[in-house]
């Protein structure tokens, strides 16, 4: 929560200062690219095959073991990216050009160069956080690791705030923030990892790729990285698009994807970030029937939660976006844009959230290729509906493509685990699913209702005050109505409370 609103906080921040021109188009491009690495080689493809195998190690070999694993692994993943960060500083202008070729004869060109050589060693600290995160999660201390993207976000804001107007161009403060940011993640984690006993030791290149443990990790990445590069392609190819579709497309799509992003976090990561180390335990004791519960529980909490915010955030677009983002150089012109995109992500939320809870269930198996095939299939989805929807709806299509494709994404996931009588839903789920969407439409009735009588543009007018206090009134009313709803049908905290062996989830 703590990340989410100081995300907010900084984005709100970023489209005042810098609106959805130009500059805004060239940072959200110029860090797509550090980010697509950070997917693959750091948070995404690295720790699906990371956190299952070293769970295994410290339960089946011993703290001694493991904490050479570790070692081993955090040096194999330093020498690599450092040398992967000084290619990219090298060849950014390269990347720029792959990825959005409509800047090739723009000013957004050189400027997105310049801020990808800034932020390209980002990869190198965040590959090392998900490494001490993992491990940390690994050990039920989710705390430490869900707290670091604070720091990203106070980096930003303070630096943004301290000498946003005195760098030129004014957009690298952005790019200075985000790598000063990573330092700041990285260093919260090593007094935790010393608590465990488990800080790293630097070793040699050769020591490193010697250990049958990092080789074991590497052949369930190779997999992990094609999964995930599926996954960012199409986020890639969206980018290209966009940078063809006029100034500003790029910008409407990140400040969409913000608004996207708190329900994803909250919900999603933070779940299957709980979920991944608490499968790949069951797993390895042989536990079929508690791993079917841990899917079944999140699951429960995917549509108690996701499907809600799904419909706030497509009644409200236009609202939540006004209150948040409108302002100094963010227009009302980039308000209705970036609210059209809001309701393409807000589609396909359930399916984006669903997806984290899912996919730990053939992670923690260590079965990766599964979702390989899968996220193709995906890809082909996605890139059809943009074929289909980006002539009639321009930059908006490129997200309601992204959900269309997390829809189907989620489904064949479901499939999957399905077939292979790894997780079905049980019979309990008619009577569940019958009083949510009583409650759900319930709450559908009260967003209409706040929309229509509470529309933002009648408190536009009197300034920052005004939108907070709807910002409040429409979110807090609307979560209100809804819990209202859950309780009088019968729902209560302790029916999603999961007891494991150890501790409550």
């Amino acid at each position: 929560m703590l990340s989410r609103i100081s995300g907010l906080l900084r984005d709100l921040l970023i489209a005042r200062f810098f609106g959805a021109g130009i500059e805004m188009d060239a940072f959200t491009v110029a860090f797509r690219i550090p980010n697509l690495l950070r997917r693959l080689f750091a948070e995404g493809a690295f720790a699906q095959a990371f956190v299952p195998i070293f769970s295994e190690v410290k339960i089946r070999q011993g703290p001694e073991r493991t904490r050479v694993l570790l070692s081993h692994v955090a040096s194999a993943l330093f020498w690599v990216l450092l040398a992967v960060s000084i290619l990219g500083v090298a060849g950014a202008p390269l990347l720029v050009a792959a990825i959005a070729t409509g800047f090739r004869h723009s000013p957004a060109f050189d400027l997105a160069t310049l801020l990808t050589r800034w932020m390209f060693p980002y990869i190198l600290f965040m590959s090392l956080i998900a490494c001490s995160g993992g491990v940390l999660n690994a050990f039920g201390r989710f705390a430490i690791p869900a707290f670091t993207p604070v720091l990203l976000n106070v980096s930003m804001i303070a630096l943004t705030l301290l000498v946003g107007r005195s760098l030129e161009p004014p957009i690298l403060v952005l790019a200075i923030a985000v790598v000063l940011g990573g330092v700041l993640q990285l260093s919260i984690q090593v007094p935790a990892l010393l608590r465990l006993g488990m800080l790293p030791r630097l070793s040699s290149v050769r020591a490193a790729f010697a250990d049958a443990g990092v080789r074991r990790i590497l052949r369930q990445m190779l997999p992990a990285v094609f999964a995930v590069s599926v996954a960012q392609l199409s986020l890639i190819i969206n980018t290209n698009i966009a940078s063809h579709l006029g100034t500003g497309s790029n910008s409407w799509l990140y400040y969409a994807d913000r608004l996207m992003e708190l329900p994803t976090a909250l919900l999603g990561v933070a779940i299957g970030t709980v979920l991944l180390p608490t499968l790949s335990t069951a797993h390895a004791a042989g536990d079929r029937e508690h791993y079917r519960k841990l899917l079944d529980w999140g699951l429960r909490l995917t549509c108690l939660l996701a499907l809600p915010a799904a419909l706030g955030l497509a009644v409200l677009a236009d609202g939540l976006i006004g209150a948040l983002f409108q302002g100094g150089r963010f227009s009302a012109y980039d308000v209705a844009q970036s609210a059209a995109a809001l309701r393409g992500y807000a589609l396909g939320l359930l399916g984006l959230i669903g997806v984290k809870i899912l996919a730990p269930g053939f992670y923690a198996r260590q079965d990766i290729r599964t979702p390989v095939r899968i996220g193709v299939m995906v890809l082909a989805a996605t890139q059809l509906a943009n074929l289909a929807l980006v002539p009639w709806l321009a930059t908006a299509a490129l997200a309601w493509s992204i959900g269309i494709g997390a829809l189907f994404n989620c489904l064949l996931l479901l499939r999957g685990l399905h077939k292979r009588q790894i997780y079905s839903p049980g019979p309990e789920w008619r009577s569940f699913g019958l009083r949510l969407a009583i409650a759900l439409a319930g709450l559908t009735l009260a967003l209409i209702w706040i929309e229509q009588h509470y529309a933002y543009a009648s408190v536009a007018p009197v300034g920052a005050l005004g939108r907070i206090a709807w910002l409040l009134a429409a979110v807090g009313g609307a979560a209100a109505v809804y819990a209202a709803l859950l309780w009088l049908i019968g729902f209560r905290p302790r029916d999603f409370v999961l007891r494991t062996r150890e501790a409550a989830v």
